[in-house]
């Protein structure tokens, strides 16, 4: 199969879909990588890297994707890129088209074969793609909210973990999945004062067991969110319905109970966010007011450490490549049901039902495609 990985052109996009190595697995089963020039700069690989492990140089990113029979991408296509992708070419990526209707639009336009990272699900109901992304913008979550919390970026102006003499800061996580867990570890581990809610009463028991005796777990509901927000410096939105819209935990209303200076940081931003008054910044202007609350809603968090990411994602992405080069895209999903799951839209079609109820669109069974 002949593969293309295009230059990610999201604002501080820096991650690559592919390291050298990815790149030199594929081609040593008789595959064909082009990678457009410059594509892995951001994340420490030269094109030097690539064409030491086989892989082809093009000069742009019209030639990446006009030689490609798989895309192999990070972030999903935006507007530059709708008119690149052809029809029939399967294009493996972060997609999230639940929270974007334009996007979800112009790939059905496309008639391209569109199978998202983000819903590949194995049988325990584990998301293989999002968990190494989900594990760096959970730790990375309380970095950036520790740092927004000073006075001068116009938070609280309080030290997350305190010092002797001192309470530490209160942090709450909304969602005990593995953004929120990982979120939990480093608030822990920074010795801030730490609340984690979720609606799965047998979670919040293996979460009481395994986390340091400064977190403590809390059911999660309309109420009790309520009752926490007023108290708390740093909110964590970590909330995930694979392929879905995540519903809004906290509302507009909610932000006149706390306190002036709270941070929010919503992790759910790519599906819509699961705070009301959220919505999508980029690392260049990052965050943003409303009633004195901040809002931290960057919706690339992962692009900001490049190298830990993209070998994090391929790592977890490239077994499922090499399945989709080898038996084509038809045939690798008619023998893996998680890989079928990621199928979002086919020829046109939406064959996902989260996204045709998102916008209320029609919905294919998959099945036909296969």
């Amino acid at each position: 199969m002949i593969i293309g990985v295009p230059k990610e052109i999201k604002n501080n996009e820096n991650r690559v879909a592919l390291t050298p190595a990815g790149a030199k697995e594929l081609i040593k089963r008789g595959h064909t990588v082009y990678i457009q020039s410059d594509a892995g700069t951001g994340s420490g690989f030269v094109d030097e890297d690539y064409e030491a492990a086989g892989a082809q140089i093009l000069p742009n990113i019209e030639a990446t994707y006009e030689i490609a029979e798989m895309i192999l991408k990070v972030k999903e296509p935006i507007e530059p890129e709708y008119q690149l992708i052809k029809e029939g070419q399967l294009v493996f990526t972060y997609f999230h088209f639940a929270s974007y209707e334009p996007l979800t639009k112009a790939m059905m336009a496309s008639k391209s074969v569109c199978l998202a990272y983000e819903t590949v699900e194995k049988s325990d109901k584990s998301l293989p793609l999002l968990i190494p992304m989900s594990e760096v913008a959970g730790r990375m979550s309380i970095q950036e909210g520790a740092k927004y919390l000073e006075k001068p970026l116009k938070g609280r102006g309080i030290l997350l973990g305190g010092v002797p003499g001192v309470r530490p800061a209160k942090v709450l996580i909304l969602g005990g999945g593995v953004v929120g867990t990982n979120a939990a570890k480093m608030a822990a581990g920074m010795g801030a004062d730490v609340t984690i809610m979720d609606l799965n009463l047998n979670r919040l028991r293996y979460l009481d067991d395994v986390m340091p005796a400064n977190v403590n777990t809390f059911m999660s509901n309309e109420y009790n969110i309520r009752e926490l927000i007023s108290s708390h410096d740093l909110i964590v939105g970590a909330v995930l319905i694979p392929g879905a819209k995540a519903p809004h935990l906290i509302t507009r209303d909610m932000l006149k109970d706390m306190r002036p200076g709270t941070v929010l940081v919503d992790v759910a931003v790519d599906q819509g966010g699961c705070i009301e008054t959220c919505k999508p910044t980029t690392h260049q202007d990052p965050t943003y007011i409303i009633d004195e609350i901040l809002h931290y809603c960057v919706a690339n968090m992962p692009g900001a450490v490049p190298y830990t990411s993209t070998l994090a994602l391929t790592n977890a992405t490239l077994p499922y490549a090499i399945a989709l080069a080898n038996k084509g895209w038809k045939e690798a999903c008619k023998q893996n049901e998680e890989l079928k799951l990621g199928l979002n839209i086919i020829h046109g079609e939406i064959v996902y039902e989260a996204v045709s109820e998102a916008f209320d669109l029609p919905y294919t069974p998959v099945e036909s495609f296969l």
